[in-house]
This record gives structure tokens, C-alpha cells and sequence, in this order.
């Protein structure tokens, strides 16, 4: 199953669990009339005792079911809303809730720096964005997990436990374990089903204070003396309401076990075909096994949100039948058969970071040799291997090579360069450094602007890592742009309507605007989007791949003519991935192809269903790799509009760099 099809079976997962809700709604409505009814119309007559069709009858009333049907959806409409709203600000609402604390992205704590460091790589790994890190400083045990609405609005959030117990490759395992869940959709559904389940709670909680008030004030007991009742009847309501509301939520949970379950068993074997370490992943299992406070988290959220950890943590179900993650046991020998089952004890008080901290500490300056080889052979003129079914099934399936390539990439990064991607005024430079021209007039104009427009020390900053980031490597560019983009979360409104303001200065001083330029714009407008509202979500609108030509065929001239500097070029490429579409249509004229066109279509594409997407990617590389030779360059912005669709592609191997992996 691809990345396409996974996506479309969270969609359909979506319809299903909304199907399940109304069911869950009307049965409610139902056992609900049928309590009141009981309680509070009259007896039928005691000739018709016998008679099922008159006692039917004679609860039957119209208007009773009417108000009970519009007070129950109204209920559980609010109930759903608020929690919707709630959780409207995506991953990090779910942090919040659970009482975490972002890391900051400058962090001089070793423990962070390390957890940091793997997310960083990983994100990377995978084309997506990097995440913000949260951490749960109340919570000993080892746990963790992934929320979003998106790959856009993601965060991961870690335990306590999880820096202290874990080593580095233990914590890399469950890192990519998360990250399986967010390039799957599982987030997406994940976050319907909390807001869903929370409508049907309320129900059980109203239950509850019915309850509690008939039994405790002698207020409901005066009412019901002066219809000739007791107390007792409210009571007796309170609790049939509690009951039937926890019914619901009982199946609610059914479905968010049966959901879960198998998606973890998914995520595990992902994480260990990332890392290509099976020992990382299962020495973590084994620590939770091992370890007094196990997974166990102690939030009272914990439940709301108990299907998003990374394991169970709440404590065991019956028959482990509500238990939304399957027994550790049975997870560890599907990654290590000869596992016996005895978990080893686990000293809650020791660190197993020492060495792993003081390496990432300063970026892994110690790395390996064989690593520096890749990243120096990286550096040099290279080709991709372009292949259309290869780059499609590593749509959202990140390999070891990649991980090993980032990784290596990133270690032959000046110091200078990867400490100033992660505080705001270094990474605002970087952004900046990243668009000035090699051109001296054209160069002293962009630095004129920033001098005035731009505050001093970023301007100052912008000037130091210039020289530095001219000579970097094509390959580097996205991902340097992608790690200055999480410090850059820390901006003010105000500070970001600035650094865009100067963003497309640069990139209009030499009057004109490359591909590349319009594609990193894009990116960092895109990607800072969600930092103010609501993230940024996309609506499916079209399932048919018809009335979408016009918008790839204005996709695919521009990369034709952006590849190819020769018309009859340009024309094969673009007949090379209309083909792919069946599509007749003929290559535009250049005139039609300005990157406020590639904008409307892009934003266009973006609304089509995930296997119509496919589609449109594959017409990308086959335009792209059209004449056998792919740069670096326009791999990079494969990558790019990829992004811009929502379809995470991991970076490019070089074949420069393939021999030393």
C-alpha cells in the first residue's frame, strides 16, 4: 500500500467513523425516549396490559421523541463543536491539553538537543516539514506521540521518560514510529475522532449530574414529591442516562481500538525500514516493559487521547478488549522473533544519553568518516537517478539511504550555518543569504534593502553568512530552508509580515523571478500560514482528473520549459507527461506559463483526491526526467511542487553519493 492509498483509506475511515457517530446518535435518542417514556408517561390501561401493540401505543407520542431527538443533538453537537474548536489549532492544542512544553529550538539542554536533533533528521528524511517538539515534564513514563490536522501543523510530543530512559537510536525508532502515523493520515483521523467521541461523552456527564443532584438536594426531591413522584425516579433517570451516554462511548471506544491497532502494528515495521535499526525500536518496547512507570501517562486527558501514543498509556483493559495498542510482547517479536517475553528490569534512574548528548550537542561533529564522505561526494555536480515508479512509491515512504544521506548532508554543514537555523535572527538571514545574487550590483541592491528595511542585526547576520551559504551545495538548499522554518515559528505577527515583505524584495531585485525562487517563497508563505488562525486545511473537490487539465497542463509547460532550453525539448517533455495524464493537450506558449499561473494551478491541484494526485506527480517526473538527465536542481523542485500537493517526497540520492552509502 502507497502513500495514495493510505491516504485514501484514512478518508474513507473518516466516513466511516461519521457513519458510526449518527448511528451512535440515533440509538442514544432512542434508549433515551424510551427511558422518559417509561418514567414519565402514564401507565397503560390494565386491559391492554397484555397487548404489546397497545402498550406501544401508549408510549408512543410524537412530540415527546421530537424533544428528546432535539435537546440529545443539540447536546452532542455542542459537545463536538467545543472540542472540535478546541483542538481547531491542530497539533499543539493536543500538546497543550496533555500539559507539554515546546522545546526551544535554541535549546542548550543536552537531552533536548539530542531529541531535536533526531526530529530534525528525520522530518528531513521524510520531505516534511520539521515538526515542533513538545515535552511532557510531568510524565516519567516513556511514551510519545504525533498530532496534526497536516504535515503543516504537526508536532511531536515526547515523555520525560523518554529523554532519560531512552538511548539515541531508541529514541530514533520511536521518532520514526510517529512520523509513519503523520505521512499516513492517521493524525488527520485521529484528532475527527477525539471531537466526535467527546459530543457522545457529554451525554453520559449530564447523566452524571442528574444523578448527583436528585441524590444530594432536597430541591429535586420537593418536585418530585409534588407530582406525587420521589426522588428516587430522578435518580433512577440520572443513572439510565449515565449509562446509556457510557454505552455509546463504549463503542466509540471499540472503534478507536480497532482503528489504532493495526496502524501500530504498521508504524513499527516503517520505523525499523527507516532506521534499518530493529534493535532501536525494540529496545524501547522492551524499556516500557522494563521500566516501573511503563507508558502509563498520568494527564487527566490522557484518555481522550489515549489512541494517539505511541504505547497504551492507560492502564490495562479487560480482556484488553478497549486497549488501543496491541500487547508489547506481540509488537517486540514481530521485530525480534527470538524475544522470550521476560522484560529486564529498568533503573529509573539512570541516563543513557551521556554519549549521545555531548555528540548532538555540538551537531554531531564527531560523525563518521564514511558520512563525510557521502555529504563531500554529495557536494559535487551530480545527476539523479530519475525513476517514475521509484519516486512515486517513495511518496511518504522514507528510506534508510535517505535518512543516511540527510544525516551525512547536515554533518558537513558549517557550524556557523546550522546554529544560526535554529534561532530566529540566524534564520532569518539564512533565508535571506540563501537569495542573494552573485551579481555585484545586483547583490548590493539586496543588501541596501535590508540595511533599511530589515532589522540591524538580522541585515548584519544576512551579510556574515552569505559567502558561506554561496558555496554550499544545491542539495542543501531545501533542507536548510526547512530547518530555519521551525525558529521562525517564533516570529511575531508583525515580525513575519516583515520577513515576507523583505523575502520578495530580494527575489524581485534583479527583476525577474526564478522557478527556484517562486518555489522557496512559496514554501515559507505556505509553511508560516498556520502559525496565525487555523491550520490550513484542504478539501477534496475533485475525483476526476477532466476538469484538472488545464491547471497540469500549465504545470507541466512551465516545468518543460524550465528543464529544457531548446522548444522541441521543451515540447517532448511536456508530451512525455501528458501521456502519462491520456491527456491531448499541447504545450503552452511561454507567455502562459509566469509563476502566477503555476500558483492558481498548483492551489488548484491541491484539491484533487489522492489518487488523482498521483497522477498528476507522475506526469511531473516523467516531464522532468524526459531527456535522461536530471540536476540536482530540478529534482529539488519535484520536491517542491510535491510539497505544494501534499505529497512529502524524500530527498534525492545522488549517484555521486549512492557509492559511499
Amino acid at each position: 500500500m502507497d502513500f495514495f492509498e493510505h491516504q485514501e483509506r484514512a478518508r474513507r475511515k473518516t466516513t466511516l467513523l461519521v457513519a458510526y457517530f449518527f448511528l451512535a446518535v440515533v440509538l442514544i435518542i432512542a434508549a433515551i425516549y424510551a427511558v422518559f417514556a417509561y418514567v414519565f408517561l402514564p401507565a397503560p390501561p390494565p386491559d391492554a396490559a397484555g397487548s404489546a401493540v397497545a402498550i406501544a401505543r401508549n408510549w408512543w407520542r410524537a412530540d415527546l421523541l421530537m424533544w428528546v431527538a432535539t435537546i440529545i443533538i443539540g447536546i452532542i453537537s455542542l459537545g463536538t463543536l467545543y472540542k472540535i474548536i478546541a483542538l481547531s489549532k491542530g497539533g499543539e492544542a493536543v500538546a497543550r491539553m496533555l500539559g507539554a512544553r515546546p522545546v526551544p529550538e535554541a535549546t542548550t539542554d543536552l537531552q533536548e538537543r539530542r531529541l531535536l536533533n533526531v526530529v530534525e533528521e528525520i522530518a528531513l528524511a521524510s520531505g516534511t516539514p520539521v515538526p515542533r517538539v513538545f515535552v511532557l515534564n510531568n510524565e516519567n513514563s516513556v511514551n510519545a506521540f504525533a498530532a496534526g490536522f497536516s504535515t503543516q501543523d504537526a508536532i511531536i510530543g515526547v515523555t520525560n521518560g523518554c529523554l532519560t530512559q531512552l538511548t539515541r537510536d531508541e529514541l530514533q525508532g520511536v521518532i520514526a514510529h510517529e512520523f509513519s502515523h503523520i505521512l499516513n493520515g492517521d493524525m488527520r483521523l485521529n484528532l475527527r475522532l477525539m471531537g466526535l467521541l467527546n459530543g457522545i461523552l457529554i451525554i453520559g456527564i449530564i447523566g452524571f449530574w442528574i444523578f448527583r443532584i436528585a441524590a444530594s438536594t432536597g430541591r429535586t426531591a420537593s418536585v418530585g414529591r409534588k407530582k406525587g413522584g420521589s426522588p428516587i425516579v430522578f435518580i433512577l433517570v440520572g443513572l439510565a442516562v449515565m449509562a446509556i451516554g457510557y454505552i455509546g462511548v463504549f463503542f466509540g471506544k471499540l472503534i478507536k481500538s480497532a482503528v489504532s491497532r493495526q496502524r501500530e502494528f504498521l508504524a513499527d515495521a516503517a520505523s525499523v525500514q527507516f532506521t534499518r535499526n530493529p534493535d532501536g525500536l525494540a529496545g524501547a518496547l522492551k524499556k516500557i516493559g522494563g521500566f516501573l512507570a511503563g507508558s502509563r501517562i498520568q494527564n487527566p486527558n490522557a484518555e481522550g487521547a489515549s489512541h494517539l501514543f505511541f504505547a497504551n498509556g492507560l492502564g490495562q483493559s479487560f480482556l484488553n478488549l478497549m486497549a488501543t495498542h496491541p500487547p508489547l510482547v506481540e509488537r517486540i517479536r514481530r521485530i525480534d522473533p527470538a524475544f522470550s517475553g521476560d522484560f529486564a528490569a529498568v533503573n529509573a534512574a539512570s541516563v543513557a544519553v551521556t554519549d549521545d548528548a555531548r555528540a548532538t550537542a555540538t551537531g554531531f561533529a564527531q560523525a563518521s568518516a564514511s558520512r563525510r564522505d557521502t555529504a563531500a561526494e554529495a557536494s559535487r555536480p551530480s545527476t539523479i537517478p530519475l525513476r517514475s515508479h521509484e519516486t512515486l512509491r517513495s511518496v511518504g515512504h522514507p528510506q534508510a539511504e535517505n535518512l543516511a544521506y540527510i544525516t551525512a548532508l547536515l554533518n558537513a554543514l558549517p557550524e556557523t550555518i546550522k546554529i544560526a537555523a535554529r534561532e530566529p535572527v540566524g534564520a532569518r538571514a539564512l533565508v535571506y543569504g540563501l537569495l542573494i545574487s552573485t551579481d555585484e550590483p545586483i547583490r548590493n541592491a539586496q543588501f541596501q534593502h535590508l540595511t533599511l528595511k530589515a532589522e540591524a542585526d538580522v541585515a548584519e547576520r544576512t551579510r556574515a553568512l552569505a559567502p558561506e551559504l554561496a558555496s554550499l551545495p544545491a542539495a542543501a538548499r531545501l533542507p536548510l530552508t526547512d530547518m530555519a522554518l521551525t525558529a521562525l515559528r517564533a516570529l511575531s505577527r508583525a515580525q513575519v509580515e516583515t520577513f515576507q515583505a523583505n523575502l520578495r524584495a530580494l527575489i524581485e531585485a534583479d527583476a525577474s523571478i526564478s522557478l527556484f525562487e517562486y518555489m522557496l517563497e512559496r514554501m515559507v508563505v505556505r509553511r508560516l500560514a498556520s502559525q496565525y488562525g487555523q491550520p490550513r486545511r484542504v478539501v477534496v473537490q475533485y475525483y476526476d482528473l477532466n476538469p484538472l487539465l488545464p491547471a497540469a497542463t500549465t504545470l507541466l509547460s512551465t516545468l518543460a520549459y524550465y528543464g529544457q532550453p531548446e522548444e522541441d525539448q521543451a515540447v517532448r517533455a511536456f508530451q512525455s507527461g501528458a501521456a502519462r495524464m491520456n491527456s491531448p493537450r499541447r504545450l503552452l506558449p511561454r507567455e502562459s506559463c509566469g509563476l502566477a499561473a503555476v500558483d492558481q494551478a498548483l492551489t488548484i491541484l491541491n484539491t484533487a483526491s489522492p489518487a488523482i494526485k498521483k497522477t498528476i506527480l507522475d506526469a511531473c517526473v516523467a516531464c522532468v526526467a524526459a531527456d535522461g538527465r536530471t540536476t540536482v536542481t530540478e529534482a529539488e523542485l519535484l520536491r517542491s511542487v510535491a510539497d505544494a500537493l501534499d505529497c512529502p517526497i524524500p530527498p534525492f540520492v545522488p549517484d555521486a553519493a549512492r557509492g559511499v552509502l
